[in-house]
């Protein structure tokens, strides 16, 4: 086999099987939705699991490490193929690739019920051994500019375990040195990852439509300067979250990545919403490190909780939406342009975040707030349950056995 279409034409089984996005996208969706369905629940005392962590923090980690972790591995094992020229892993090698990530879940939900050592293990099966998958595929095909793909996995998992040894011993994870690490990681994966596709993806779109003002190429030396800057400041936000040093460091990254991110020449992909929701996207990042800068040196100017949603829902939460569909389409065959009810996932999952934000900064009308944004998560990730589920769950009749 030579090529990723013959090693999936090859696959006999479930097409869900076929390529590392499909049940990876569909499965972190699917999960964001009973996420959130099992918080409203809670909260409305109507459901209580059997979980270890105490409510806040279970919602926290199976967000932060639950979900992402999904969207992560279904990217890196569409996209490591491609940086590094081998083949994709499908088939029954996939399928318990997915199942461990499955089974974190479980173990989670109900670790009450179990030791904490075995739902420990559980919850780390799936990316420990996703690692060590993608480090054989990076060596093997010498692709070194990625190992530090690799690098922000590593600490990702290692952030999972931290959670879990805070929550373990009294403390609390929701604002604990295990989500504050998780959540840079994954910040840091949307800067130094979307630094590259973002322009990348806005060039290629602009090229075919008319001449004008086209992105900075990725990767020059301002962007290595933001990175470094956003790194160090996650760092002492990570150490020292309280300490005036990590407030300036974020507003300073802040300010640098609101600068990258206008060198992409956003304002111009209004037509195509596809391209222009990782613009938006994106923006979470600086807007997120501005706010949460702001709160540490000016305690009360939007409430932690709400400041850190920015980076949560906003940069995450729509960065993954925006990754999902586009690579869904691409990878099956459809047309690289947003229809009207993908536009209404991206619409959803951005009254989502400014319905969040807004309960921290008006406590009054938190509780309608925070149902408003609750809904819109729900809306926008069934949705793409529905609109792309069966995408997902199909092949292309070009990449089908005989095909």
């Amino acid at each position: 086999m030579s090529s990723t279409a013959e090693q999936m034409r090859a696959w006999n089984g479930p097409p869900l099987l076929s390529f590392g996005f499909r049940p990876f996208f569909l499965g972190a969706a699917v999960w964001a939705v009973l996420i959130m369905v099992f918080w409203v629940l809670i909260l409305s005392g109507l459901l209580t699991l059997r979980t270890a962590f105490d409510p806040v923090s279970w919602h926290a980690h199976e967000f932060l490490f639950g979900y992402l972790s999904a969207v992560v591995a279904g990217f890196l094992l569409t996209a490591v193929p491609n940086w590094t020229g081998r083949l994709p892993i499908v088939g029954w090698s996939l399928g318990a690739l997915f199942a461990l990530w499955v089974l974190g879940r479980i173990a989670v939900s109900f670790s009450l019920m179990l030791p904490p050592l075995m739902v420990v293990v559980a919850d780390l099966a799936m990316p420990v051994t996703l690692g060590l998958v993608l480090a054989r595929e990076i060596i093997a095909g010498k692709n070194w500019r990625n190992l530090i793909v690799l690098g922000l996995l590593a600490v990702f998992a290692f952030a999972n375990g931290l959670f879990h040894w805070e929550a373990a011993n009294g403390a609390y994870a929701a604002q604990g040195y295990g989500l504050r690490l998780g959540l840079g990681t994954g910040v840091m994966m949307i800067a130094v990852i979307g630094g590259r596709v973002v322009p990348s993806f806005t060039r290629n779109w602009l090229v075919k439509r008319s001449t004008g003002r086209l992105p900075t190429p990725p990767m020059q030396r301002f962007d290595k300067v933001a990175l470094l800057v956003m790194l160090a400041a996650l760092l002492m936000w990570v150490v020292l979250p309280d300490y005036w040093i990590a407030g300036f460091a974020l507003l300073l990254a802040g300010i640098l990545h609101a600068f990258r991110l206008a060198r992409w020449a956003g304002y111009r992909t209004g037509a195509e919403p596809l391209v222009t929701v990782l613009h938006v996207a994106y923006g979470f990042v600086p807007l997120g490190s501005l706010a949460i800068g702001a709160e540490i040196l000016w305690p009360g100017t939007l409430g932690t909780a709400s400041a850190q949603h920015l980076w949560m829902a906003g940069a995450i939460g729509l960065m993954t939406l925006a990754v999902m569909t586009r690579a869904t389409l691409g990878h099956t065959g459809q047309p690289l342009t947003a229809g009207a009810a993908t536009v209404a996932i991206y619409v959803s999952m951005i009254i989502a975040v400014l319905a969040r934000i807004g309960a921290g900064y008006w406590p009054s009308d938190a509780v309608l707030l925070q149902n408003v944004a609750g809904l819109g998560w729900i809306l926008a990730f069934g949705g793409f349950v529905v609109v792309y589920g069966p995408l997902l769950l199909r092949l292309p009749a070009d990449k089908r056995p005989g095909g």
